[in-house]
This record gives C-alpha cells, sequence and structure tokens, in this order.
C-alpha cells in the first residue's frame, strides 16, 4: 500500500524526504532542514527516519537575518529493535525511495517527536535569552534616562514598564508550554538529563545523549556505537607455490550490506584500515 507523506494539513516535500533516504544509506549523521521552520514537518520527517534505522538526535535554529529555519540532525541508531525495524520496513515498502510508498503515520509517535523538537527548541537556553533580552532593555531604559536629562525619564520609564511586559509574559508562556511538553514526554517514559553545558533534553527509555554538548559541534565525531560498518568477510591468503610465478589472489567477497541502506540499491565499499572522518553531516535539499 502507498502512503503520501501528508498528515492534517502538513505535507513533506517527496524531494526532501528522497534526499533524506539517499543519505542515510551512509550510514552517517545526516542534518535535515525545514526553510519554513515547520516542527510539524520536521517530526513527520523523524518518523520517516524512525523508519529506517535512523533517531531524532537535536534541533537548532539556523543562524540568519530572521532565523526562519530549523535544522534537525538525525543519527543511526545502533539498537537491535531499530535494525530488526529497518529490515521489516525495506522488505515492506521496497520502494520507500521514491519519497512516496512509506510506512503510515502514527499519530502518537508523531505527538511524541513533536514535543520533543518543542521543548529543545524552546527549552531553558530561550529562558536565558529572555533574561538576557530583560537585563539589556533596563540597561539602555537607565542609559536613556540619564543621558537626556529629566524630560525623558518618564518616556523611558514606561517603555521599561512595557519591554518588562512583554518579555514576562513570553518568559511565563515558554515556561507553561515546556511544563506541559515535559510532562507529556514523562508520561510516555522519557526522563529528563543534563548536557555537560546544563541544557536539558528528554531522552526515550534506554536512551543516551548523542555526543556531548553541542552535537552540532562536532559532527564528524560521532561515538563509536553511531557507526556500524558492513562486515567484510576475511580474504584468503593465495597459495604459495614453490619455483613458479605467484597466482593472483581469489577476489575478495562482495560486503554484506549495511544495516542502514537500502537492500537492492548500491552498498558502500568496505572500510578501508583507517576510516576517515567526515566533515560535516549531510543535508538534503530544502523543500
Amino acid at each position: 500500500m502507498t502512503h503520501v507523506a501528508r498528515e492534517a494539513g502538513v505535507r513533506v516535500s517527496k524531494r526532501q524526504i528522497q534526499g533524506m533516504l539517499r543519505l542515510m544509506a551512509s550510514g552517517e549523521p545526516v542534518q535535515v532542514t525545514s526553510a519554513m521552520a515547520s516542527v510539524k514537518k520536521l517530526a513527520r520527517l523523524a518518523f520517516v527516519a524512525q523508519q529506517f534505522g535512523y533517531e531524532y538526535a537535536d534541533v537548532r535554529q539556523q543562524g540568519g537575518a530572521n532565523n526562519s529555519a530549523l535544522v534537525m540532525l538525525i543519527v543511526p541508531d545502533p539498537s537491535p529493535q531499530a535494525r530488526t525495524r529497518a529490515a521489516q520496513n525495506w522488505a515492506q515498502y521496497p520502494n520507500a525511495g521514491d519519497g512516496v510508498s512509506l510506512p503510515p503515520f502514527v499519530p502518537d509517535a508523531l505527538e511524541l517527536l513533536t514535543a520533543r523538537i518543542n521543548y529543545d527548541l524552546t527549552g531553558n537556553g530561550i529562558e536565558k535569552r529572555l533574561l538576557f533580552a530583560a537585563l539589556a532593555a533596563t540597561a539602555g531604559s537607565a542609559a536613556v534616562a540619564v543621558q537626556d536629562g529629566s524630560g525623558a525619564l518618564l518616556w523611558a520609564g514606561l517603555l521599561w514598564v512595557l519591554l518588562m511586559g512583554i518579555l514576562g509574559f513570553g518568559f511565563f508562556f515558554n515556561r507553561r508550554r515546556n511544563a506541559k511538553f515535559a510532562a507529556r514526554l514523562r508520561a510516555a517514559g522519557f526522563t529528563p538529563a543534563a548536557d555537560e553545558n546544563g541544557r536539558v533534553r528528554y531522552l526515550p527509555p534506554g536512551g543516551h545523549l548523542p555526543g556531548h554538548g553541542n552535537p552540532f559541534a562536532q559532527p564528524h565525531t560521532p561515538q563509536q556505537p553511531y557507526a556500524p560498518q558492513p562486515y567484510v568477510p576475511q580474504q584468503p591468503y593465495a597459495p604459495q607455490q614453490p619455483y613458479a610465478s605467484q597466482p593472483y589472489p581469489p577476489q575478495q567477497p562482495y560486503a554484506a550490506p549495511g544495516p542502514y541502506g537500502h537492500p537492492h540499491g548500491h552498498q558502500p565499499h568496505p572500510p578501508s584500515a583507517q576510516q576517515p572522518h567526515p566533515t560535516h553531516p549531510q543535508q538534503p535539499p530544502a523543500p
């Protein structure tokens, strides 16, 4: 059965799903961008990634003039359950690479992914920025009042009260919103964990933080469980022939397919003795 990536009016780009699945075949961390900053769209992309051997790792706002884009990081899931699920889904949906023939969306799973992404975006980091903005507004209002004399003191005071009201509303609204997301995640068995920078994340049962500090800062050094390599059978030794030319060694067998690529698609070459470190996670085109 064919399932189009559409849910509750949110349509995920077929081209973006194709690019994401193609990059996932490498078994490396992948960055997915939502140019319109749609959390629901990222949740659906993360759900598709979970069906084929990857897991949601983190999300951040794209740097720029208005921070309008969101960038999500997904990494390979080394758990046996994830590998089994990926193998079953590739067998059941062999044409998933077209970006259309996909497993159906599960509403509860989408709700949890949406809560995780929202909490990671508007967690205690937003509260810190609001506090810094309040301090900056206070300092700016005081500077205006001092430099312009008593005539501007009233206007500076009114401006300060207005800014404090807006920032205070944003602070308490954000805290209440995050409390709702946290309660939903805890009810599903997620547990809070703080990284080395004090940032609180909610992890699924048995999960762990995907790296140290900011996982976007060093995407080329994932922990070893996140980079499983395909098994390569040992090359047999060529027999020694006395007083005769040496025969060519038998050709090395093909490596078994990795757990993340399409079983009928192009298979990655066996790894060499020294693995190069990718410079940056690969990223599919924005929708």
